[in-house]
């Protein structure tokens, strides 16, 4: 991971809710993401293998469905700036309305979709 890197994937806006959404949860699944940031699977799938491909997000399988984290094994550095950004960022829109987006997502009642 290089700086570059880093700002480069931060610079565009989904891939940008999806760490500030990882940054506040901890591990999410795909069908979380797409629920909350009404973004069509492929697109999402897409942004995230990239951010896999340069080391900003690890993933692990559980039956169909692709969890993932902000990869610990992240330079210190580049850690500290996704834990800054998240601090500032988690009360201004859009990130404070996904936020609650992802709450309302994981409270309905009987939705297994994603396990």
């Amino acid at each position: 991971m290089t700086p570059e890197s880093l700002f480069r994937l931060l610079s565009e806006p989904t891939r940008l809710r999806i760490t500030a959404l990882l940054a506040g949860k901890g591990e999410l699944c795909v069908c979380e993401f797409t629920r909350t940031l009404g973004e069509s699977q492929p697109k999402v799938s897409r942004h995230l293998a990239l951010m896999r491909e340069e080391g900003l997000v690890t993933a692990r399988r559980q039956g169909t469905w692709m969890h993932y984290r902000i990869d610990p094994a992240l330079p210190g550095w580049a850690a500290r700036i996704i834990e800054c950004a998240h601090a500032e960022l988690r009360r201004q829109p859009p990130f404070r309305q996904d936020a609650g987006q992802l709450k309302r997502v994981n409270e309905r009642p009987g939705d297994k979709s994603c396990a």
